[in-house]
């Protein structure tokens, strides 16, 4: 119990929240572009809004972009804060433009996925990501080997 109510979070139950944080959120905005990416190479015509002065096709595309590749490079942790940008901005336009009209409820779905890409924004993907994998072959120390005396 003790435990449950402390403040003091170890650094492994930060990174272990992190990777069920990215995991799930990239799995479940796959659901919502895979759809997206079937009607953009579908022969049928483009049923997507077109907003800032883009065709239809121009916004569906990019929110492809965002939805599907972009999470994708969150579920694997590559590039995981330029990869939430996109997608950032993708829930800012469908919350505050293509919602913008609309009540709370039809903008509450774009919020909530917000929520998780601002924080992965600032906190990055944690340890069990391929950011840390490549980061530590990048910056490894040339002398990192500890010397024993014999």
């Amino acid at each position: 119990m003790k435990k449950l109510l402390s403040v003091y979070q170890s650094a492994n139950s930060i990174d272990v929240a992190l990777l069920i944080a990215r995991v799930g959120i990239a799995a479940l905005m796959l659901v919502h572009g895979l759809p997206k990416l079937e009607q953009l190479f579908s022969a049928g015509p483009v049923q997507f809004p077109a907003v800032f002065g883009l065709s239809a096709t121009t916004a569906l595309a990019l929110a492809v972009f965002a939805e599907v590749i972009c999470s994708l490079l969150l579920l694997a942790g590559l590039a995981t804060r330029l990869a939430a940008i996109p997608l950032i901005i993708t829930m800012l336009v469908a919350a505050f433009v293509v919602h913008g009209a609309d009540p709370f409820a039809q903008k509450e779905l774009a919020l909530l996925y917000l929520l998780p890409y601002v924080v992965l924004l600032l906190t990055g993907s944690g340890k069990y990501s391929l950011d840390y994998l490549l980061l530590q072959k990048v910056f490894k120390p040339a002398y990192s080997r500890e010397y024993s005396v014999k």
